[in-house]
């Protein structure tokens, strides 16, 4: 009987050598299929799905030492029941064992690690003691486990390999961006810094952004009026805004720092100072420009800032210079010097020149807006470009001359409306005339002020007897001839604060007619009437006697000369 068990034993273990050489061999496969996956979620699936075929029980799930399940079968549904087992796994440790699981006969927590890494447990279980694994099934499961363990490792480290290399792939791409976009950005300087180096102004800024953006390019002043142009399809007439919706357009670029869309067109600000601004406008009515396109609006905005204050110091430095020759030469200075500095500043003194004395206002009292006005209208009228402000006056030394009167006009259109007249003296040939002329033109303004007629343009040689009066070398002598005729009215005057005298000058100059002498001085026709009776009664003058109406009017005339030397 003996020798009849043998041979069945033999067989009975070469059948379970067979059985689990089967179960190596399907292994192995399941570790090559497990290596080649990269997706934890399969390969714990198929660790799951085999445990079937190597042992008599089943996989109830996956635990890793994350915190989380994976796989998990009907007996580890409750959260509760999962707590419990997660308990009890804290208390394993990386061995593995058993633990209990509600209706199962038996359970073991596989520990899935492998050499120096460890990444959870895998769960297995039995319904009946019959179907608890044998040691050689257990062996089976627990290389199963450590097949897992390092396909679930793999994967890990082929999963961060991929997110290192997408890492550095991004971190390439951004490291290219960001080269390409220094190279743009230095291109643009580069650019600017060129313009800037040449001086090609306002011209060349335009037409720098032009050429980097591709878009037309438009340079404006504060007022909207176009400066310089790049491109194609320029307008014609350009467009402007109103006033009112420019002037809220250039707050809100101040007030946001930054390039601003209106429209159809892309603006930067340039505003060096408070009372200086540019406009750099992009033409972009597809609204398609992109972050280099306003970096170079930008850089273009600051160049043409840049431009802006050295026009402004050329502007300011020249206007200080020709104002301070303008002062020497009215007051008198060295011939060759007045010369030689008029040649630094390009102008030409040795042309015949006449001076001017302007005086009026606009609607405001604003000295400067008269001052701004009375040099537009020279350049519109091209009289020169010297002038400077004198008390209640603006001194012009015009270079040829025009119809004064026309001039006068000009001068009141760019003021907008309010008062403007003009006193112009005889023509300098030489530097040394100036202070000659500046006086013959102030007597002709005072005159002309004195006189109470409407604004107009006077020139002293056009002054008749008052020139001859005002050129009188002994001023004595005029005092005599008018205190001969008028002195009783002008002590009368004085002592009563009356206007005698100004009342019987304005009667002489219109001709003795009463209405417009009435309307020169602003009184009833019945007052005049009455003062020209107080100055028959003073003087004891009859005013109807031709020869004495004569010397009147001279003396008037040697009065009003008197009043304005002497002013």
């Amino acid at each position: 009987m003996s020798s009849a068990v043998v041979p069945a034993q033999r067989a009975e273990s070469d059948l379970a050598l067979r059985h689990q050489l089967a179960n190596m061999r399907g292994l192995l496969i399941l570790s090559m299929l497990m290596t080649e996956s990269c997706d934890e979620e399969q390969i714990l699936r198929l660790a799951a799905s085999s445990v079937p075929s190597v042992a008599r029980c089943r996989a109830e799930g996956a635990y890793l030492i994350e915190g989380t399940w994976k796989a998990v079968q009907a007996a580890l549904s409750d959260p509760v029941a999962r707590e419990a087992v997660t308990t009890q796994l804290a208390a394993l440790g990386r061995n593995g064992g058993p633990v209990r699981l509600p209706g199962r006969a038996w359970s073991w927590a596989l520990p899935l690690g492998s050499v120096g890494s460890f990444v959870g447990y895998l769960l297995v279980s039995a319904d009946e003691k019959v179907d608890i694994p044998t040691e050689d099934e257990k062996f089976v499961l627990h290389a199963l486990a450590q097949q897992t363990a390092s396909a679930l490792v793999n994967a890990r480290t082929h999963a961060k390999e991929r997110a290192t290399a997408a890492e550095l792939r991004a971190a390439n791409e951004s490291l290219g961006a960001t080269v390409q976009a220094l190279k743009r950005t230095t291109r643009i300087h580069e650019r600017f810094t060129q313009v800037s180096l040449a001086d090609e102004g306002r011209d060349g800024i335009a037409a720098a952004l032009h050429e980097l953006t591709g878009y037309p390019v438009a340079i404006e002043d504060r007022y909207g009026n176009l400066q310089s142009w790049a491109g194609p399809h320029r307008p014609t007439p350009y467009p402007k805004d109103p006033p009112a919706r420019r002037e809220q357009l250039l707050r809100r670029a101040l007030r946001e720092g930054r390039p601003i869309r209106d429209g159809g067109r892309m603006l930067a600000v340039a505003s060096p100072r408070p009372d200086v601004i540019g406009v750099v406008a992009l033409i972009d009515p597809s609204a398609t420009a992109g972050d280099q396109e306003l970096l170079a609006l930008e850089y273009a905005g600051t160049v043409l800032a840049m431009e802006l204050v050295r026009l402004r110091s050329l502007a300011e430095t020249e206007l200080r210079l020709r104002r301070d020759l303008v002062e020497e030469l009215l007051a008198g200075t060295d011939e060759e010097s007045a010369l030689a500095r008029a040649s630094a500043l390009s102008y030409d003194l040795e042309r015949p020149h006449w001076v001017l004395v302007l005086e009026g206002r606009g609607r405001t009292q604003d000295a400067d807006m008269f001052f701004h006005a009375v040099r537009r209208a020279m350049r519109a009228s091209a009289v020169g470009s010297m002038l400077v402000t004198r008390g209640d006056t603006v001194v012009v030394l015009a270079d040829r001359e025009v119809d004064w009167e026309a001039f006068r006009e000009t001068v009141l259109t760019e003021l907008g409306g309010g008062r403007c007249r003009i006193g112009i003296g005889g023509r300098c040939d030489r530097p040394s005339e100036f202070p000659r002329s500046y006086r013959e033109a102030t007597i002709a303004l005072k005159i002309q002020r004195s006189a109470r007629g409407p604004d107009q343009a006077v020139s002293y040689d056009d002054l008749g007897v008052y020139q001859l009066l005002g050129e009188v070398e002994d001023p004595a002598v005029v005092e005599r001839l008018v205190r001969r005729w008028l002195g009783a009215l002008i002590d009368y005057d004085a002592k009563r604060h009356s206007e005698l005298v100004e009342t019987l000058s304005q009667y002489l100059e219109c001709g003795g007619a009463y209405d417009r002498a009435a309307t020169a001085l602003c009184v009833h026709r019945s007052t005049l009437k009455y003062r020209l009776q107080r100055i028959r009664e003073i003087s004891g003058l009859d005013l109807t006697d031709p020869d004495t109406q004569f010397n009147l009017q001279l003396a008037t005339r040697a009065w009003r000369t008197l009043r304005a030397l002497r002013s």
